[in-house]
């Protein structure tokens, strides 16, 4: 069993970097990123490398202190220990997890129980559990662990979730490119999250556009990891205030904080699947203040 070391994930100008190299991103004001050039952006909101054969790769955000994560157990047992940003005993001492598998079937391993996880399901892990720990059943298709996590203030549980207990939402069309469907995996309810929120948006072929109409939500931020797009496609992430819309472009396997200021779209070559996770003031999910596309700017 390997206890994982955590590698630097896009550092920022502005991280702290602890001893066990966890990337802290701080916060930054909306009226500072109307400034930031392209370079800065990327510095600031993308996670380029989230799944790192044998590792356990995270960042911890100041924004609502998210942490957005991946675990890629090929041949080594990888156990989730607290970075030194947390001051914990364990990882889920104050803290809530979200998992979902983008790899091959994989095992999480929560106290004495296992969890035998496919592709696309999930799995929430409440404050209070000591030991987690991933493994893959195959080493030639091993499991991609995708993972958020937020503060947690009271004790909630274990549950497995796949597809089939999501609250599911099928939205747009493809006169429009943006035929989706929207699979809430952990949210109220499905599981007893705190705060945290975590689902999965798969755009149907020949759709290549979300999240339409574009929205912001003053209570929560949010944080999106793009997959399944090949290594020759790519996806542009619009964020900012609607009047400040900025781009960043994303390859596939990488995540983009959205600040609760900023609207979250995308548009891509093709379609993709993006996992969406979300923590803040309240767990509403139809919270959210929707802006025209015609308003943007």
């Amino acid at each position: 069993m390997h206890t994982a070391v955590y590698s630097p994930i896009s550092q920022n100008n502005l991280s702290n970097m602890s001893k066990d190299n966890c990337t802290v991103r701080q916060a930054s004001s909306n009226v500072d990123a109307k400034h930031y050039d392209t370079e800065r952006i990327r510095k600031e909101y993308l996670v380029e490398k989230v799944m790192v054969p044998d590792e356990i790769n995270m960042v911890y955000s100041m924004f609502d202190r998210i942490i957005a994560g991946g675990a890629v157990p090929v041949h080594e047992e990888l156990v989730l220990t607290p970075p030194e940003i947390l001051r914990a005993e364990y990882f889920t001492q104050r803290r809530e997890v979200g998992i979902i598998n983008v790899g091959g079937t994989g095992v999480v391993k929560v106290g004495d129980e296992e969890f035998t996880i496919p592709f696309k399901e999930a799995l929430y892990i409440g404050r209070g559990n000591r030991h987690v720990s991933f493994r893959s059943l195959d080493p030639a298709h091993p499991a991609k662990f995708y993972f958020n996590s937020a503060t947690a203030h009271r004790e909630t549980g274990i549950k497995q979730v796949s597809k089939k207990d999501a609250v599911v939402m099928h939205l747009g069309s493809l006169e429009e490119s943006n035929e989706r469907t929207i699979n809430r995996l952990l949210v109220k309810e499905v599981v007893p999250c705190c705060q945290l929120q975590m689902g999965m948006t798969e755009l149907a072929p020949g759709s290549t556009w979300n999240t339409m109409p574009a929205h912001t939500h003053d209570r929560r931020m949010e944080v999106y990891f793009y997959f399944e797009i090949p290594d020759d496609a790519a996806v542009c992430h619009f964020m900012g205030e609607p009047q400040e819309t900025r781009h960043i472009w994303m390859k596939g396997e990488q995540a983009v904080i959205s600040p609760q200021w900023s609207i979250h779209a995308a548009c891509a070559t093709r379609n993709y699947t993006f996992i969406w996770g979300m923590c803040g003031e309240n767990d509403d999910y139809g919270d959210m203040d929707v802006c025209k596309t015609s308003d943007l700017k």
